[in-house]
């Protein structure tokens, strides 16, 4: 536990100097370049921290499961279609609730799963993913169970995402932290799902990664002109999306602690 503890320390002390360095920079080049290093630098570390305990071998293993595809397609199904499914939900109790159907994103939805499937390939996920759940999720379960870890990482993972709430210019600017890392929590725990499920596969957890990012605006739920990240969000639509992920990640936990085999497809030897 005390590496996984350095794991954590080190890339939220090297990711946070990148977030704080772009926030100080003003040209859109570096800027991007500094966010961008910042959000791979889960990968980074771990890939260092498993090549310092396990060598060449131990890399070769962690990479490998970003091109781990051969899973059964009801799982890419899960994975491009749990956060659309979840906001979808969402409006119709929206409907049932209020009487009116909330605001829909303009996006077409063929752009949204478009730029899932770019940015699967070529975004920040694999930065993040070898890193959350490539490296840390396994360390976690071993000490907590599935069930455990996935919820103490996905409160870590929101942690991390902190200093973002707090530079202008970024679309979690001054949104509700709070709400946020609920809603974090409950995604991270249907991540360790299909991870579970995938037999490990980071390509998946890339992808839903990817799609979560891409369509959570099929339902917009950002609070406009937020300013206040420790203030409660005042969008009715947010909180839904919190309570309907929450439901579906209760769930989840569940089926985890009745199954321990899920456990064993995750954890390390």
């Amino acid at each position: 536990m005390i590496s996984l503890l350095a794991y954590f320390v080190v890339t939220f002390i090297v990711s946070w100097g990148f977030f704080f360095a772009a926030s100080m920079t003003e040209q859109a080049g570096p800027r991007g370049l500094l966010f961008l290093l910042g959000t791979f630098t889960p990968g980074f570390t771990a890939l260092a921290f498993t090549g310092r305990a396990s060598g060449q071998s131990g890399v070769a293993a962690l990479l490998r499961r970003l091109v781990d595809w051969q899973v059964a397609g009801r799982w890419y199904l899960f994975a491009v279609g749990y956060m659309a499914a979840v906001k979808m939900t969402v409006a119709l109790v929206h409907r049932a609730v209020m009487g009116e159907w909330p605001r829909f994103g303009a996006e077409p939805l063929y752009l949204m799963l478009a730029a899932t499937a770019t940015s699967t390939l070529l975004g920040g996920q694999a930065g993040e993913e070898i890193g959350w759940r490539g490296y840390a999720l396994p360390r976690l379960a071993s000490r907590f169970g599935l069930a455990g870890g996935s919820v103490l990482l996905g409160v870590l993972w929101a942690a991390w995402h902190l200093p973002l709430f707090f530079i202008p210019g970024v679309d979690k600017y001054g949104q509700s932290f709070v709400l946020y890392a609920i809603q974090v929590t409950a995604i991270s725990v249907a991540m360790a799902w299909l991870f579970a499920n995938t037999r490990g596969s980071l390509l998946l957890v890339m992808l839903m990664h990817a799609a979560v990012n891409n369509t959570k605006d099929l339902v917009p739920s950002a609070e406009p002109n937020a300013t206040n990240p420790w203030a409660p969000s005042h969008s009715l639509v947010a909180w839904l999306t919190a309570a309907v992920l929450t439901l579906v990640a209760v769930c989840f936990l569940f089926r985890m602690r009745k199954s321990p085999r899920l456990a064993r497809e995750v954890v390390s030897p």
